[in-house]
C-alpha cells in the first residue's frame, strides 16, 4: 500500500493525531505510527532475508509510517549474542538491505536500522565465542557473563565500527539509523555510572560518560553526511539509584540534539539489569497502559527534536491521545503491530474497530527469552508471511462448516472459514464462548486475555457466522447438519497427575473460582510450569491463603519467559508464598479433616509430609476425546490430517467417500498453549 492510497475515509475515535505527516530532518515520514527496533529472530547468518523483510513489508502495506529494525543489530562481531542477530558491520548485508528498503519503501513507509553494541549485555558462548566487552568489570545478571574491559584501541574501533555500519545502511538505501542507548547496551553502558566505573576520559563525570555516544553519533554524521537521519534511543530514567537520573538524561537529550548529532529520540525508561526490571521495561497485562509516557514527555521538554515513545502503548488511541496532548511526537505501536501488521490500514478506512488487539500477554517477548522466535500469541500469520497471508484468501468452492467448541481452536476456526466465505455454524456446550481462556483471564492481572475471544466473537458476528450457546452437539446433531467440513475444538479436561490421592486434588480451573479465608492453607503443586498453576496460587494468596507452591522442575514457572513469571514471583512472594523446587507429589490422603501430602524429592527420595486444607494439582489437560470417537468411523477421512500438507499450508486431500470430513484442532487433539490451538485452525483452514 503506497502512501497516495492511504485515503483518510472514515476515521473515527479520535484516532487522527495517528495519521498527520511528520518531518524528521528533511525526511517526511506519512504518519505518527512507529515499529520501533525489536528482536524477531528472523534473521538468518545474520542477514534480513525472506523472512525478516516479508514481516516487516506486511506492517508497510498495512500503512504504518515508520519501521525501525534490526533490534540489537551488531556492529562489532564480538556484540553478536546469536546468529539470528543481524550483522549490519557486515558488508554482505548491503544487497539484503537493498531490497528490503526497496520493498518497504514501495509501499510507502520509511524504514531505518537499529545500530547497537550489546557491550556486557551477551553471552561469552553466543554466536562467535568472543568475550562480552564492557567499560567496566560489572555483571550482568540476565546473561551471566562477566565482562572485558574496554581498552582505548578498541574504544576507538567500535565508534568506527558504528560509522562503518551506518554507511552499510546509507548504501543499502535506508533512510536513516538509530543507535542504541538504551537497556543497558553499550553506548548507555558509558552514559550510566552504575555501569561505568572508569577513571579516564571515559568516566566520572557526565561529560567523560558522553564521549563515547557524542564520538559515536559524531562519526556517523561524518561519514554519512547531513541529510541522513540519525536517532537515538535513549534511556529516560534508569530508575536504579545508582544509575542515570531522569535530570541527566534530560541533560544528555538537550546537549546531543542541541549539537546537531541526532535528529529524534525513542526514550524509554528502566533497565534490563535482573529479570524484574526486564518485566517492568517491556510491562505487559499487569501494567497500565503507557505507564512510561511521562518519562518521554519530560525530555521532551529539554529537545527540539521530535521524540518517540514505545511502551505497553497497546490501544492506538491511547497513541493518538499522547500525540494529541503533545506528551510525544511519534508513538511505538510495536506489539499492536505484531497483533495486527494491517493496524494503520484500518485505521484510515474507519475499520478501527476490526483491529486484532494486543492484549498484553507478552508471548512475542517471552518466547524470545526461551529461545524461540517472536510469535504473537493470537495472530498466527505474524512471522509466517510466507505461508500465511494476513488477509484470507475466497475459496473456490463453498462449504458447509460445522465447529464444535468455540474456546480459541473453535472460533479461529470458524472465523478463517467465513472469511473464506463458507457457511459455518459454531455450537458451544456452555453460556459463554472462550473455553480455558475465559478461565484464566479470572486470574488477578490477566483480564485482557478476553480480548482474544471478544476481537473473534466480533469477527463472527461481521462475517454471519451462527452461533448456538448451551447446545451441547451430539452425533445425531452433527448427522443433521448435513456438514460437509467438522472440525472438533473441543479442548481438553483438567489433569491433576497420577500419583496417589488425586482425586482429593482440585484442579486448577476449579481454584480459580475458589474463595478462602485468611489463613487457609494450600498447596499447589505444579507439573506443568504454565501460567496455570501459577495463577491459581495468586488467587488464592490474595485472599490471604498460606500458599506453598511445590515443581518437580528446577524452578518454578519453566514453561514461562522473565516478562510473565517475574510478576508471578513477585506478587507470591510479597504476599509470603513459599517456593519449594526439585519435589513432586507422590501422595495425598484424608488426614482428619485435612490433606496429608507427601512429597519426595526428585534427586534424593527423601519424603516431606505437610498438612493442607486445599491441594490444587496442574498437570496439562487431556482430550476431550467422546464426540470424536463417536465420528470417526463415519467420517470420510477418519479423522486423518495430512501432516506434510498441514506444515505447509497446503490443502489437505480430497478424502473420497460420503459424508463429512472430520479435523481436530487445539486442546482437542493434545494439551498446549493458546497460540498452538490458533495455528492449529488457522493453517487447517486457511486452504479448507
Amino acid at each position: 500500500m503506497t502512501t497516495a492510497d492511504l485515503v483518510e475515509t472514515r476515521v473515527a475515535d479520535g484516532l487522527s493525531p495517528l495519521l498527520q505527516p511528520i518531518v524528521l530532518r528533511n525526511l517526511t515520514i506519512r504518519n505518527r505510527m512507529v515499529s520501533t527496533a525489536h528482536n524477531s529472530r528472523y534473521g538468518e547468518g545474520g542477514l534480513p532475508t525472506e523472512r525478516y523483510q516479508s514481516y516487516s513489508e506486511e506492517k508497510a502495506r498495512g500503512g504504518i509510517g515508520l519501521i525501525v529494525f534490526g533490534g540489537g543489530g551488531s556492529v562489532a562481531p564480538e556484540s553478536k549474542g546469536s546468529s539470528y542477530q543481524l550483522s549490519i558491520y557486515d558488508e554482505r548485508i548491503i544487497p539484503h538491505l537493498k531490497r528490503f528498503s526497496a520493498r518497504v519503501h514501495a509501499q510507502g513507509a520509511a524504514i531505518m536500522c537499529q545500530l547497537a553494541h550489546m557491550g556486557r549485555k551477551t553471552k561469552w558462548s553466543a554466536a562467535d565465542w568472543m568475550p562480552p566487552a564492557a567499560p567496566s568489570l560489572t555483571r550482568e545478571r540476565n546473561h551471566r557473563s562477566f565482562p572485558k574491559v574496554l581498552e582505548e584501541h578498541e574504544i576507538r574501533r567500535i565508534i568506527e565500527a558504528f560509522a562503518q555500519s551506518a554507511v552499510n545502511c546509507q548504501e543499502g538505501g535506508l533512510d536513516g539509523v538509530e543507535v542504541a542507548a538504551h537497556a543497558q547496551q553499550l553506548v548507555d553502558q558509558f552514559l550510566s555510572p552504575h555501569t561505568n566505573k572508569r577513571v579516564d576520559q571515559w568516566g566520572g563525570s557526565l561529560e567523560n560518560r558522553m564521549r563515547f555516544a557524542r564520538e559515536v553519533l559524531s562519526a556517523i554524521r561524518r561519514r554519512c553526511g547531513d541529510d541522513f537521519v540519525i536517532g537515538l534511543r535513549l534511556v529516560g530514567d534508569e530508575r536504579l539509584e545508582d544509575g542515570l537520573s531522569p535530570e541527566e538524561c534530560g541533560e544528555i537529550a538537550r546537549l546531543l540534539s542541541e549539537e546537531g548529532l541526532v535528529d529524534f529520540l525513542n526514550v524509554t525508561a528502566g533497565q534490563l539489569y535482573n529479570h524484574m526490571n526486564r518485566a517492568r521495561y517491556s510491562p505487559g497485562m499487569w501494567s497500565a497502559m503507557g505507564p512510561y509516557l511521562g518519562v518521554a514527555h519530560a525530555i521532551k521538554q529539554h529537545v527540539r527534536v521530535p521524540v518517540m515513545h514505545a511502551a505497553r502503548i497497546h490501544d492506538p488511541a491511547v497513541g493518538a491521545k499522547a500525540i494529541e496532548d503533545g506528551l510525544i511526537d511519534m508513538v511505538g505501536l510495536t506489539r499492536a503491530y505484531i497483533a495486527d501488521p494491517h493496524l494503520g490500514r484500518k485505521i484510515y478506512e474507519g475499520r478501527s474497530a476490526e483491529i486484532r488487539p494486543c492484549v498484553g500477554a507478552n508471548y512475542c517477548l517471552d518466547r524470545l527469552f526461551l529461545g524461540g522466535e517472536a510469535l504473537c500469541i493470537h495472530n498466527a500469520a505474524t512471522g509466517r508471511e510466507q505461508t500465511i497471508p494476513h488477509k484470507v484468501p475466497p475459496a473456490a468452492k463453498i462449504r458447509r462448516v460445522l465447529v464444535v467448541g468455540a474456546g480459541p481452536a473453535g472460533l479461529e476456526a470458524a472465523r478463517v472459514c467465513a472469511e473464506r466465505g463458507h457457511q459455518v455454524v459454531v455450537f458451544e456446550k456452555n453460556r459463554e464462548a472462550g473455553g480455558q481462556i475465559r478461565v484464566a483471564a479470572g486470574a488477578p492481572w490477566r483480564g485482557e486475555l478476553l480480548g482474544i475471544v471478544s476481537w473473534r466473537l466480533a469477527e463472527l458476528r461481521r462475517l454471519g457466522v451462527t452461533l448456538r450457546f448451551e447446545t451441547e452437539a451430539s452425533p445425531a446433531d452433527i448427522a443433521a447438519s448435513d456438514a460437509d467440513i467438522v472440525i472438533l475444538a473441543t479442548g481438553g479436561l483438567p489433569h491433576k497427575g497420577d500419583f496417589a490421592g488425586a482425586d482429593l486434588a482440585i484442579s486448577t480451573s476449579e481454584a480459580l473460582a475458589l474463595t478462602v479465608s485468611e489463613g487457609t492453607r494450600v498447596v499447589v503443586y505444579d507439573d506443568h510450569g504454565g501460567a496455570q498453576a501459577a495463577s491459581a496460587a495468586e488467587h488464592l494468596a490474595t485472599q490471604g491463603a498460606s500458599v506453598h507452591i511445590v515443581t518437580p522442575d528446577r524452578a518454578f514457572g519453566e514453561e514461562m519467559g522473565p516478562n510473565n513469571w517475574a510478576v508471578f514471583k513477585r506478587n507470591l512472594y510479597r504476599r509470603q508464598a513459599r517456593i519449594t523446587t526439585d519435589h513432586r507429589l507422590d501422595a495425598l490422603e484424608r488426614a482428619s479433616n485435612r490433606l496429608q501430602v507427601t512429597l519426595a524429592n526428585e534427586y534424593s527420595e527423601e519424603r516431606i509430609v505437610e498438612e493442607a486444607d486445599h491441594v490444587i494439582a496442574e498437570n496439562g489437560t487431556r482430550p476431550s476425546e467422546a464426540l470424536y470417537t463417536a465420528l470417526v468411523a463415519a467420517s470420510r477421512n477418519g479423522g486423518r490430517i495430512d501432516l506434510f500438507a498441514l506444515k505447509a499450508c497446503e490443502p489437505q486431500p480430497d478424502w473420497p467417500g460420503e459424508g463429512f470430513a472430520l479435523y481436530r484442532v487445539g486442546d482437542a487433539v493434545a494439551s498446549r498453549d493458546i497460540h498452538a490451538a490458533i495455528y492449529d485452525s488457522t493453517r487447517l483452514c486457511l486452504t479448507l
